[in-house]
């Protein structure tokens, strides 16, 4: 869940109808492929069951059940899940993923999951973004682990105007403020990963991800 540009006045001020309208409004959204954080640090974890918290098209959740884990995907835009839902048939991994249409800001559940993974979760629109990673904490199994994959800076092409400048914060300082039990949690990374990417001119750029992994004791 992430948007890259300035946020636009006359997009809906309501999460779901705001979403929904940037999924349906066209062709798919994301390339379909994982994040590459993502990738890299669920490698080096033994599969098990994961939660996927604004799961878009379904890129992450396809990959993480491609290499065995059993995954929940959650997104607020009905398109977006059942994008990710086809992606799934598609590669006849329909029985190892399941897609919920939720608000984050809602969404609660009584399941306990090795891995809860929140990649790029930053919204122009209502999202208690600290409430929601908070409540997600408390979703991660004894041993298992919470990765939060961010946007530390932003892009070099965005203006003083981007829609998320109040939440691209440095891992650490992220990590702060979710004031989560220290007693609970080692820290595994909290760190910055630069990833090349393309500017919307077709130019080369550089970009800034903040990468958290938690494990909880």
């Amino acid at each position: 869940m992430t948007a890259h540009s300035s946020h636009d006045p006359d997009a809906p001020a309501d999460p779901a109808a705001y979403w929904e309208q940037r999924y349906a409004g066209g062709d798919r959204v994301w390339s379909g492929r994982v994040n590459a954080v993502l990738a890299d640090v669920a490698a080096a974890l033994e599969p098990g069951i994961a939660l996927d918290l604004g799961s878009g098209e379904g890129g992450d959740a396809v990959w993480l059940a491609e290499h065995g884990w059993i995954v929940t995907a959650v997104d607020i835009s009905p398109t977006a899940t059942a994008r990710g839902a086809a992606a799934a048939r598609d590669r006849g991994l329909e029985d190892r993923i399941g897609f919920v249409v939720a608000d984050l800001n809602d969404f609660g559940t009584d399941t306990r999951y090795d891995l809860v993974a929140a990649s790029f979760l930053h919204s122009p629109v209502t999202l208690d973004r600290v409430a929601v990673l908070r409540r997600a904490a408390g979703f991660v199994a004894a041993g298992g682990h919470l990765l939060i994959t961010t946007h530390a800076a932003a892009p070099p092409w965005a203006g003083d105007l981007h829609a998320h400048h109040a939440e691209l914060l440095p891992p650490d300082e992220d990590l702060a403020r979710l004031a989560l039990d220290p007693r609970s949690w080692d820290t595994v990374l909290c760190e910055i990963r630069r990833r090349e990417a393309t500017a919307p001119d077709g130019t080369a750029a550089a970009l800034d991800d903040g990468v958290i992994l938690l494990r909880r004791r």
